[in-house]
């Protein structure tokens, strides 16, 4: 039981990143473009409406995939109770790797609602929407 305890807190590591990063990003997000800290790509830093609006959309985005991750993780632990340790290392192993996967791959639909927002000169286009 400890090691199954022991790999369920490994493996709720990037929910809890996800999570506390996402609402920092959605309720602070950095006030001025920076190369340092911060959702970083050419169209997000073009101005301070690209940069505002790719940190609130990916904050939402962050928040809400990792409770889902956090809650699909606990969920699937509590499957593997009672189960060999190489199986639950196994699955916590997967679990990690997939969720980074995730995380990384968020780029992806915030890159796409910038291109559908904001025109090629970071200009808000006509009848865009806000978050």
């Amino acid at each position: 039981m400890g090691f199954w305890l022991f790999m369920l807190a490994f493996a709720l590591q990037v929910p809890a990143v996800l999570v506390v990063f996402g609402v920092l990003m959605e309720k602070k997000p950095p006030q001025e473009i920076s190369r340092v800290y911060g959702y970083r790509t050419a169209r997000s830093m073009q101005n301070a409406e690209t940069w505002l609006f790719a940190h609130l959309y990916c904050g939402r985005l962050w928040r809400r995939m990792g409770i889902a991750l956090g809650l699909l993780t606990v969920l699937a632990f509590l499957l593997l109770l009672g189960r060999p340790l190489q199986t639950i290392a196994l699955f916590g192993l997967c679990a990690c790797l997939g969720q980074t996967a995730a995380l990384v791959l968020t780029f992806l639909p915030v890159e796409l609602k910038l291109k559908h927002t904001f025109d090629i000169n970071g200009q808000r286009m006509e009848g865009s929407k806000t978050i």
